[in-house]
């Protein structure tokens, strides 16, 4: 925005100079003169007229003034020298050499006219240099007839210099320029800036090739530049050991590589990691290498090698660490660098515990121990419990000649490794797993039954019981409450949310929801067509059998031989008060034996079964209301391929428990 207001005060500075650049002055001090015209000075009223053209050597007083012209007031002769002021203004560059001509006229009336040629006075017509100064020049024309005496100048109007009045110059301190003019019209910026116009702001040593700046003093430096100076060049992000030359450069300094420059080339020179003399060498990418001196170890040669660690002195010996070497402070009768020549025999006794002195051929003894001893002099005990032989956290126990280990309750073996099956007498009952646990086992129940064997038979009712007067049912997954009018959740806890006023239907949604609903109706009566001429000729064929639970789980003998004993035994549940299996002996009949007990009450509901074979539908039925429940036996005619017959056997009581077995007929 400010480069756009600049152009526009170029573009406008020429108009400046045309409006207005100076103006001519000229002031009449006395004039006297003997013409007719005037005779007596207090009866004559006068004025003067100043004609300014351009410069020739004959000057014709006729019009045009080219330069401009003007007249002083109407004023009596004797006041000459109070009111004959004349000013003249020019648009143009001041020529400097001019015609100049003055004249007095007669002032017959209040008119000043100059047309009556007999009314002229005297004229004054000269061709003279006139120079742009504040000064004012004085003149004197002596004639024959009059004297004229007067002075002038030639000054430039306000903010235009020069000797033409042509450079226009005005101080300002904005946006469009900061500076002051001196007389010739020459700009001198204000301090700080800079430029023909003084708009440029002089940067604190910024260097103008990387920074710039808005204002006097600052130092704004340019993308991948920076320092006070804007000198300093913007290394590529994440450089790390690396300089540059040109901005986002990353040049790895010596030792240094990778392209952010974060890999040690010299580690060893850098860092110096190898302690106790050790020499390092550099491996590249950031490792190295450390040759331990003798005597250190380690991966930066940090640690020292106790060469006492192989105990090597012998004989009781002392062993003294030192750098790369030790010494053996020996016992009275050993002597060498290993305390390992002796200077006892065995008349000294020098075996302990026991030990067996024998005389060698060469000097010296040597010493057999006993058992649980050891050392060149048996003077060392052997425990055998320090390797912790013994597992599972058992007591070693080291009783000379053997080892034995104390096992904690729940494990056996020699060395106690064998953790001891708790499940091995099959401790849970009604069909609970057992899980071996150390020295105990665990039995998870299933659904009715609880205690440390699953022998205690609870209630699943009673440990989720439903609130708000709900009633509780024993299902196979678990009790299932049901709630009252205006209850519901798990427990029957929560309320149901009262009914929110639905708005009025609009009449267009009812009517196409009827138009939908017998559609769809008109669907299904199809469906239902369709389907009854596809099962036509292909009726179902079903057994019911009511029978009771003890009825349905008593076996029937059945010979040794029997194939359907052997299926008929691997339908039972195992562990459970119930046996669930199918009729072998009496497939082909419906009628199944009832027996009476005390669980008569328990009715059964069997799931109808639907057999996709030919065989006619069976008329042996019993009577409903003659049998306590009824058993589905599915006919025997099925064909070999495998088939599982559902049975479900749903008693009514308050403790409701279903089972469900599929049983696999081949």
């Amino acid at each position: 925005m400010p480069r756009v207001l600049l152009t526009c005060f170029l573009i406008l500075l020429p108009v400046h100079l045309v409006e207005s650049a100076g103006v001519f002055e000229l002031k009449v001090h006395s004039f006297t003169s003997s013409s007719s015209v005037c005779k007596r000075s207090s009866d004559c009223q006068i004025f003067f007229r100043v004609c300014l053209k351009h410069s020739h050597d004959i000057i014709l007083p006729e019009p045009p003034c080219n330069y401009g012209s003007g007249m002083t007031g109407i004023f009596s002769a004797d006041s000459v020298s109070s009111n004959a002021h004349i000013q003249v203004p020019f648009k143009f560059k001041w020529p400097g050499i001019v015609s100049l001509i003055i004249e007095a006229w007669n002032a017959e009336s209040s008119d000043q006219s100059t047309e009556n040629i007999n009314n002229l006075i005297s004229r004054l017509a000269t061709k003279k240099r006139l120079g742009i100064g504040e000064d004012w020049s004085e003149y004197a024309d002596l004639g024959e007839q009059s004297e004229l005496r007067f002075s002038y100048r030639v000054v430039c109007d306000e903010f235009y210099h020069g000797e033409e009045c042509s450079d226009f110059c005005r101080p300002r301190n904005d946006a469009f320029g900061h500076f002051n003019c001196d007389a010739a019209g020459n700009k001198n910026c204000l301090p700080g800036w800079k430029g023909d116009y003084c708009t440029i702001p002089i940067c604190s040593g910024c260097t103008e090739e990387h920074g710039l700046c808005e204002a006097p003093g600052e130092c704004k430096c340019r993308p991948g530049w920076q320092g006070p100076l804007c000198d300093e060049c913007q290394r590529y992000p994440g450089c790390m050991h690396g300089t540059c030359q040109q901005p986002f450069q990353c040049t790895c300094k010596e030792g240094w590589g990778g392209l952010l420059c974060n890999q040690d080339l010299n580690f060893c020179t850098n860092h110096k990691p190898c302690m106790n003399e050790a020499t390092c060498t550099n491996t590249g990418k950031g490792s190295y290498t450390c040759i331990c001196k003798p005597g250190f170890s380690g991966k930066t040669c940090d640690i020292e090698t106790n060469e006492c660690d192989s105990n090597p002195c012998k004989n009781g010996g002392s062993c003294n660490d030192q750098v790369n070497d030790y010494t053996c402070t020996c016992p009275q009768g050993f002597y060498g660098k290993n305390c390992e020549v002796s200077a006892m025999t065995c008349a000294d006794g020098p075996c302990f515990n026991g030990g067996t002195c024998m005389e060698k051929g060469t000097g010296g003894y040597s010493c057999h121990c006993p058992a649980g001893y050891m050392g060149s002099n048996c003077e060392k005990k052997i425990d055998r419990c320090s390797s912790d032989p013994c597992a599972n956290g058992a007591q070693c126990l080291d009783l000379g000649n053997r080892l034995t280990c104390r096992c904690h309750p729940g494990f056996s073996g020699s060395r106690c490794e064998i953790n001891i099956d708790d499940c091995a007498n099959n401790p849970c009952q009604n069909a609970g797993t057992c899980v071996d646990g150390i020295n105990g086992y665990t039995c998870s129940c299933t659904l009715g039954f609880s205690g440390k064997n699953c022998a205690v038979r609870s209630d699943a009712c009673s440990l989720m019981p439903c609130e708000n007067g709900g009633t509780c049912y024993t299902h196979f997954s678990g009790p299932v409450c049901q709630c009252p009018l205006g209850f519901m959740g798990t427990r029957c806890e929560y309320k149901d949310k009262p009914p929110v006023a639905s708005p009025a239907i609009p009449a267009a949604l009812v009517v196409s929801s009827i138009l939908g609903l017998i559609t769809l109706t008109l669907v299904v009566c199809a469906a239902i067509v369709v389907l009854r001429q596809m099962r036509q000729g292909h009726k179902p064929t079903s057994t019911t059998v009511r029978n009771d639970l003890e009825s349905v789980n008593n076996r029937v003998s059945l010979p040794p031989t029997s194939t359907l004993g052997r299926e008929k035994e691997s339908l039972l549940i195992p562990g459970g008060p119930f046996k669930v299996s199918n009729k072998d002996v009496e497939l082909r009949s419906t009628t199944v034996d009832t027996h009476s007990s005390d669980k008569s009450n328990y009715k059964q509901k069997m799931v109808d079964y639907n057999m996709s074979t030919d065989e006619k539908l069976t008329n042996n039925k019993l009577n409903m209301k003659n049998s306590d429940s009824t058993l589905l036996v599915p006919p025997l005619n099925y064909p070999k391929e495998g088939v599982y017959h559902p049975v479900y056997i749903i008693p009514e009581h308050i403790e409701q428990c279903v089972f469900a077995t599929e049983v696999s007929m081949v």
